[in-house]
């Protein structure tokens, strides 16, 4: 059933879109800034624009703010090709989210405003308007699941997509500064794991699911017991464990000249996803989620650096994989 409903290459991501201030040119720190390029953020947005640009169909679902920050980033959901049918404004001192971040490794800073989110606004009867009958699978970072009301519209989605047949992708992605305390978020996106048929990771975040770092590979192990459920335990430049029921599968990584560390989570996601949609195997779907993370994160931006079909197979073909 996984495969299945991800083979349809229609997604409904649920989750932020925002906008993302870089200075300019690359290698500039913020308080020396004089020129800031502006792009589309937020980790459901940039998945989505990366599924978009391997030819998938892709529909977000969030809130944002009825504003000029709101209004550009509905303008870029329709330059990534993403449908914005379950985008809703909203009116009153709820902010579409904003980042500052720089191009650069050494001494990296990114500065996220996140008060009074409008993306927390997303309520079930928002969820409720949608036809599940219209997608394939589903997908969500876990930034959705830190507040209310956002939080219980995101496990009434993923009721929805379990009454429709449809496998749940869930990225983690843990957020401190999102969530009220570490223990809510232990436990909401424990919970969530526990509910999704595809769970992507760093080591870092399944060991706070599981209540250590040293336990996030046993907790990794565990969410994935059932032959159709997949988790994907990334380890940085150790590369990452896949496990499928009693399978693990070991992956190296793509190095790559890094420009910025961000960007890197949502490009692996768009890239391992439409790979399983063209029938690859675990192990070569792991291995184009690395490459496509090198690549986005070795230029400036997030969506606008994540590659298109003929960028990946070029870098894939002219870069030596470390496995």
């Amino acid at each position: 059933m996984i495969l299945d409903g991800i083979k349809t290459k229609k997604f409904l991501i649920i989750g932020r879109v925002g906008m993302d201030l870089c200075p300019h040119p690359p290698g500039t720190a913020t308080e020396h800034a004089t020129d800031m390029m502006v792009t589309m953020g937020g980790s459901s947005a940039n998945i989505a624009a990366g599924l978009s640009k391997f030819k998938c169909h892709t529909a977000l679902v969030t809130c944002v703010s009825d504003d000029a920050v709101g209004w550009y980033c509905l303008n870029q959901l329709d330059f990534y090709g993403i449908d914005k049918r379950h985008v809703r404004k909203v009116r009153g001192e709820e902010r579409t989210s904003l980042a500052v971040y720089e191009s650069r490794v050494e001494n990296h800073q990114s500065v996220i405003y996140r008060n009074n989110a409008a993306d927390f606004q997303m309520t079930i009867k928002d969820i409720e308007a949608i036809d599940f009958s219209d997608y394939g699978a589903l997908i969500t970072a876990g930034t959705v699941f830190a507040a209310e009301p956002s939080r219980s519209a995101a496990f009434r989605a993923f009721e929805r997509a379990k009454d429709n047949n449809m496998p749940v992708i869930f990225d983690i992605d843990y957020r401190p500064y999102s969530w009220p305390s570490a223990d809510v978020a232990e436990d909401v996106l424990s919970r969530a794991g526990e509910m999704s048929d595809v769970v992507v990771g760093n080591d870092e975040e399944f060991g706070f699911m599981a209540g250590g770092i040293e336990k996030g590979r046993d907790k990794a192990r565990e969410l994935a017991r059932n032959d159709d459920r997949i988790a994907v335990y990334k380890m940085g430049e150790k590369g990452a464990i896949t496990f499928n029921g009693e399978v693990e599968i070991a992956t190296g990584i793509y190095p790559a000249n890094a420009l910025k560390p961000t960007g890197a989570g949502d490009s692996f996601m768009a890239g391992f996803i439409s790979a399983l949609a063209e029938s690859m195997s675990l192990h070569d779907a792991v291995l184009r989620g690395s490459a496509c993370a090198s690549i986005t994160v070795s230029k400036p931006g997030c969506a606008a650096a994540m590659p298109d079909e003929a960028e990946l197979a070029d870098f894939i073909d002219t870069h030596a994989y470390n496995g």
